[in-house]
């Protein structure tokens, strides 16, 4: 069964906590009920107590579907990881939670304002060793103690941005303990054919992110050089249904490989610009009544 969500990201923007930051949490959750959705992913204004956080989702019939954890295994030692992970999944563990999501960090750009996207640092062969034995290790953790896949997110700016980085962080983990995020804006911003990728990796998938691209923003921000979170403040990213992406062919796919699990709308944006609610209950009404998810 496919299961729709949404990220609080088109709230309140956790890498620039200045977009939406008189939005409250509050109000961010009674939106995304009202918009239509069952369940959300964490920003950084939720309660930290999983009590206390529970009971305001259970209220609005909103549960935790997935959380980002930022890797550092190219630049932490690997217990130091696995450590802050574990408390992650205990968190988790608490809202019944089956993925926890989350890209390596270490070296990355993507949280940098003023570093445009064309500086991606090349990760070694070092690099690579330390984050595919990590994720392995961290993944046979989620599953075989706490039930949770481990799903991992390409991401503009990270060490896994392409598709052949995606298929060789792939090829280089254990099917059973490392799956996919997949989330076809990143993968359009990388320049990569978002169908093509989909139809690639719905296998190993377990996590979907849905947003939608402007390709005039994504010209702008290739000619003029900047980074990702200006190209956000830009607009280049919007909810399903408003921009330039084949979405109809995404859910083809979806719908043909019988993918179940939940797809999230995270469409990060600046909130004066895109109002929160109009925009969620437009991405819900177009992947409900349009994509028949």
């Amino acid at each position: 069964m496919i299961q729709l969500g949404i990220a609080p990201i088109g709230w309140t923007n956790d890498d620039m906590p200045e977009l939406g930051k008189e939005i409250t949490f509050e109000q961010c959750i009674s939106e995304m009920a009202l918009a239509g959705y069952k369940g959300c992913e964490v920003g950084n204004k939720y309660p930290k107590d999983p009590i206390v956080l529970k009971e305001y989702l259970d209220i609005r019939g909103l549960t935790i579907c997935n959380q980002w954890f930022s890797y550092q295994l190219t630049t932490q030692s690997y217990e130091q990881v696995k450590q802050d992970f574990i408390s992650q999944l205990n968190f988790l563990k608490y809202f019944n939670s089956e993925i926890v999501g989350g890209a390596e960090c270490g070296n990355t750009i993507h949280g940098d304002y003023n570093t445009p996207i064309s500086q991606r640092k090349k990760a070694s062969d070092q690099d690579w060793k330390k984050l595919t034995n990590g994720l392995n290790e961290l993944g046979k953790i989620a599953l075989n103690d706490y039930g949770i896949h481990l799903s991992y997110h390409h991401h503009m700016g990270t060490m896994i941005q392409t598709m052949d980085e995606t298929d060789r962080l792939l090829n280089e983990t254990q099917d059973e303990y490392v799956k996919l995020n997949y989330d076809c804006g990143h993968f359009d911003f990388a320049n990569e054919d978002s169908v093509m990728a989909l139809q690639k990796f719905i296998g190993r998938t377990t996590h979907i992110h849905f947003k939608d691209v402007r390709k005039n923003i994504k010209e702008q921000v290739y000619n003029d050089n900047i980074s990702f979170l200006q190209a956000v403040k830009l607009g280049i990213y919007t909810v399903p249904g408003d921009g330039d992406l084949d979405m109809n062919a995404l859910a083809k796919i979806i719908h043909e490989n019988k993918y179940k699990g939940w797809i999230v709308v995270e469409a990060e944006q600046d909130p004066s610009k895109a109002n929160p609610f109009e925009y969620a209950r437009k991405g819900y009404q177009f992947m409900t009544e349009t994509l028949k998810f």
